[in-house]
């Protein structure tokens, strides 16, 4: 495993051999993976990982609910969806597009997780936005305030993946560390760990990648 301060010296330069741009860069990870079967759904990389500095912007969280769930998420979500609008979002699919490209993450009150996936999986399932399930009476803030500070790491049925660890505005030394949380929950879903990554390179979104493995 590579240190912070390793990782840090390829975040730098990756940073330094960026031309400046008039927009907030964001700094991705493209990782590349070796001996594994990702035509097998079990095998693929599907999860969020928290990060310990943030994503350095902000992260738009939506979730369907209503009554007592609403009234706790009314503070910390973005957008609070309620049951009666499920199936207008299901009638109007270029509403229901914009939305689920809007919003990062979604979240449900478990028991509408079966009309959600009914009458809108056919938008959110492709995109791996399929909300998360919350139980009945369950307080969501503690959980949208982590997954706004978190990111998706999807290879879908793709050996090579991108996965955002921060902007290029935060230090290098706060990238370094998004990295290394990255990096440490790949390994622990990889079957053979390390020896199942080819590679791994730091790169803005639109400056030279930097190989860090």
């Amino acid at each position: 495993m590579l240190d912070v301060a390793e990782i840090e010296k390829v975040v730098k330069k990756a940073l330094e051999s960026a031309k400046p741009r008039n927009f907030k860069e964001s700094v991705e990870l493209a990782i590349n993976l070796k001996d594994v079967d990702l035509s097998i759904p079990k095998n693929r990389i599907d999860d969020d990982v928290l990060l310990p500095n943030g994503r350095g912007k902000d992260v738009k969280v939506a979730i369907f609910c209503g009554g007592e769930m609403a009234l706790k998420a009314k503070d910390v979500a973005d957008k609070i969806i309620p049951p009666e609008e499920i199936e207008e979002l299901a009638k109007n699919k270029r509403l229901a597009k914009k939305m689920a490209n809007e919003y990062y993450y979604f979240l449900a009150e478990a028991p509408l997780m079966p009309e959600i996936g009914k009458r809108l999986g056919v938008i959110l399932g492709p995109r791996g936005k399929m909300p998360k399930p919350l139980p009945v009476g369950a307080d969501p803030a503690p959980i949208i305030k982590n997954l706004k500070r978190s990111i998706r790491m999807r290879s879908r049925d793709k050996r090579t993946f991108h996965v955002p660890v921060g902007v290029r505005d935060m230090s290098a030394r706060e990238i370094a560390e998004n990295i290394e949380a990255v990096l440490k929950r790949l390994v622990s879903k990889l079957e053979r760990g390390w020896m199942n990554i080819e590679s791994v390179y730091v790169k803005t979104t639109m400056g030279p990648s930097v190989r860090l493995i």
